[in-house]
């Protein structure tokens, strides 16, 4: 389905947060907006990147989940004293589903270095390709210098790619998303659980990725449904746990209470008809070539006003799926939106005498007869 988004400058809400973005995940709508386009360090919120890369291996069937790979010294000595550790063993062989559920659920850092030399070589090789992927999914300020998100100069992102991120992954690879909702994990006889504070409360959160490092602050990415709709979030720069947890979860219940999609039109629906200029009918029906979804606070539902306008009669011949008109929402606090209307069939053009006809017919009365 793609929709059509109406993007709000109000209502707002305050939060301590540093950097904070909140899309609505079907129609791109942005509904809060605070320094979304600084750049920030990931922290362990670069492992949505990626757990993104290990599922397109998975995808195009390059691995399996019941696949093991080997756990090289690097990847053992590298990380194991870290707090943020699945602690595989060294030298064993480990299963991939392992190693997903260690990287998301318990932030293993091991598991990532694992994934990373077991599926591309080498670190560097995967690194390579993640920003590789951030370029074909438009993150337009980001890089990733390593595959785990702990500090480095080169390795940074905004909020706003992050949000982008994590809406792709949960359309891309819904297979897989629901190692996010995934509450607790044992490995190696070790039972962890999952760092996501809101995954705990009744809120319809089911993702993402927590991250803290002492230059990040502690940050969070959000995905959480109620009702069929989905928001993302993301709030990084805070000073504790607990006021990620608090922040995070208030965020989230405004963009559920104040803001709400509502569908005006399914595609094909016929919206009008569009008037014809020397075509063999006088009119032809229009339609939109996507389900029309604005997102809209909910106090300015009843002002929101649907206008259908062409320039001009479409001139025949009309092509079936011709643009030909423009439908247009608007309502307070939203910035107008514009869908192009396009012929659910074709028109002919009528004849040379029956255009003479038709000509002479508007130059006597002004109008078609």
């Amino acid at each position: 389905m793609i929709s059509t988004a109406a993007m709000a400058a109000t209502p707002t809400i305050d939060t301590s947060a540093r950097n904070v973005i909140v899309v609505d995940f079907d129609t791109g709508a942005i509904l809060l907006d605070k320094g979304a386009d600084q750049r920030i360090p990931p922290a362990s919120m670069s492992k949505i990147m990626t757990a993104y890369v290990v599922y397109s291996y998975l995808k195009a069937g390059r691995v399996k989940l019941d696949d093991t790979l080997p756990v090289s010294e690097r990847a053992w000595a590298k990380h194991k004293s870290d707090e943020s550790n699945m602690f595989v063993p060294l030298g064993a062989q480990v299963k991939v589903e392992d190693l997903i559920r260690g990287m998301i659920i318990q932030s293993g850092n091991d598991a990532c270095v694992v994934l990373a030399e077991g599926l591309a070589g080498s670190t560097q090789a995967f690194v390579d390709q993640m920003n590789e992927t951030a370029q074909k999914l438009g993150l337009k300020s980001s890089h990733f210098a390593n595959v785990d998100g702990l500090p480095d100069p080169e390795e940074y992102v905004t909020a706003r790619d992050l949000s982008t991120l994590a809406r792709a992954l949960t359309k891309d690879f819904p297979e897989y998303y629901h190692y996010d909702s995934e509450k607790e994990f044992t490995y190696n006889n070790i039972k962890q659980g999952n760092r996501n504070p809101l995954l705990y409360k009744d809120l319809g959160v089911d993702g993402m990725k927590t991250g803290h490092t002492e230059e990040a602050g502690y940050g969070i990415t959000v995905s959480a449904i109620r009702n069929g709709r989905r928001v993302i979030e993301v709030l990084t720069g805070m000073k504790s746990m607990k006021e990620r947890s608090q922040e995070s979860e208030k965020v989230l219940e405004w963009a559920f209470r104040e803001w709400a999609n509502y569908k005006l039109f399914t595609a094909g629906d016929k919206v009008d008809d569009a008037p014809v200029w020397l075509g063999s009918v006088a009119n032809v029906p229009v339609t939109t070539d996507a389900n029309v979804v604005v997102t809209l606070p909910r106090r300015s539902r009843p002002q929101m006003k649907v206008v259908v306008s062409y320039d001009h009669a479409a001139q025949a011949p009309v092509k079936q799926g011709q643009s030909i008109g423009t439908l247009s929402v608007t309502a307070p606090d939203a910035a107008q939106v514009d869908i192009p209307l396009v012929a659910t069939q074709p028109v002919d053009r009528i004849g040379g005498f029956s255009r003479a006809a038709l000509a002479a017919g508007y130059l006597v009365f002004g109008r078609r007869n």
